[in-house]
């Protein structure tokens, strides 16, 4: 497999250059995950691959192990099909979010993604909330955002929906409604899918992600799930991250739908998505003005004025506290590692002492 084809740079050559000074390795890239087990595309084909022992011990949490989109250097046993991975180059782009469960820890979605399409269903399911959360994640991934609105065609109030979701981007961001089944608006995807870039594709289960997958690819790749009839809503149908290669070079992340959207640390990407209210409160009175009650509020005065919608500011609130509260527990969590791991080494090194 030529690795430029599947988005190599010189920035990803430089870097493995540095790490193979034995020049028995060979860099590949992720392209699935399961388990800690993980299928890598090289130029001597595709391996399965582990990580060593050493690079397990060394990891402090799972964002230091491989995702999907990854770089990594490997030895490869190409006779046998496999290989292991000693490291991971240094990430372009991630986009993560807290793991499921109350453990304060990230989980990285897709790695080294030029643009993600946040795909979003014109059924009753489209949710300005949760466009805003993937709009926050995307931005603080190092990524491009684009808006794509699924199931053009079976939406009745079109320019009502589409005005709506452009109304919390201040048009700094592509709102690209498509119909696949129509081929509605597909044209106006190509300017991002262009050889050697990787585009991923998230969204809610349903939202028809599997079904531009597989109109993208020319094949029936992923199964594709009707819509449940009771409540307008799709079936999940992707089960894991993949990385997919679309006939003209573009590499596709297909990603599982997200029921649960819990943030990561995103201080920039909260600016981003709220840059209107981070503007206005450049006009507040006091610095610490917390946009509620405050004499001299430029926020809630634009609110009043019918400048800016109060469900907006609602929002900005509730994330914002939800990062705090992340970025506690995420303080706490890293401390208990670093005691963890020096009890560890301690143990070790009194093991060799005494033998």
């Amino acid at each position: 497999m030529n690795l430029q084809s599947i988005g190599l740079t010189e920035i990803e050559t430089k870097e493995f250059a540095q790490i193979n000074r034995d020049e028995d390795l060979i860099l590949g890239r992720v392209a699935l995950e399961h388990k800690r087990m993980y299928r890598v595309w090289t130029e001597v084909g595709e391996l399965l691959s582990e990580v060593t022992g050493k690079f397990s011990f060394q990891a402090k949490s799972r964002e230091d192990f491989p995702a999907v989109g990854d770089w990594v250097a490997v030895k490869p046993r190409p006779e046998e099909g496999k290989g292991t991975i000693i490291s991971v180059l240094p990430r372009k782009s991630k986009f993560s979010r807290k793991s499921a469960g109350a453990t304060a820890e990230e989980q990285i979605v897709a790695a080294n993604v030029d643009t993600v399409f946040l795909v979003n269903s014109l059924n009753e399911d489209l949710n300005l909330r949760r466009i805003e959360r993937y709009l926050l994640l995307t931005w603080e991934s190092g990524a491009n955002p684009v808006i794509v609105l699924s199931k053009a065609d079976l939406c009745q109030n079109i320019e009502e929906k589409i005005a709506a979701v452009e109304a919390i981007t201040f048009g700094g961001v592509p709102v690209i409604p498509i119909s696949v089944e129509t081929l509605i608006g597909l044209e106006a995807l190509e300017p991002f899918l262009q050889p050697g870039k990787t585009i991923a594709l998230l969204g809610s289960s349903g939202v028809g992600k599997s079904t531009l997958t597989n109109r993208l690819l020319g094949a029936e790749k992923q199964l594709v799930q009707a819509i449940r009839e009771e409540d307008d809503k799709g079936r999940h149908t992707t089960t894991h991250r993949e990385l997919i290669l679309l006939p003209n070079g573009c590499v596709l992340i297909d990603t599982p739908g997200m029921r649960e959207l819990q943030l990561w640390e995103s201080a920039d990407g909260l600016a981003e998505t709220f840059s209107e209210i981070e503007v206005l409160a450049e006009n507040c009175r006091f610095r610490d003005c917390q946009h509620t009650d405050e004499p001299g509020c430029a926020v809630v005065t634009a609110i009043n004025d019918g400048q800016l919608a109060a469900e907006r500011l609602a929002s900005y609130i509730k994330l914002q506290k939800e990062l705090a509260f992340i970025e506690r527990k995420a303080n706490k969590r890293a401390k208990a590692e670093v005691k963890k791991q020096s009890k560890t080494i301690n143990k070790q090194m009194k093991q060799r002492k005494s033998r």
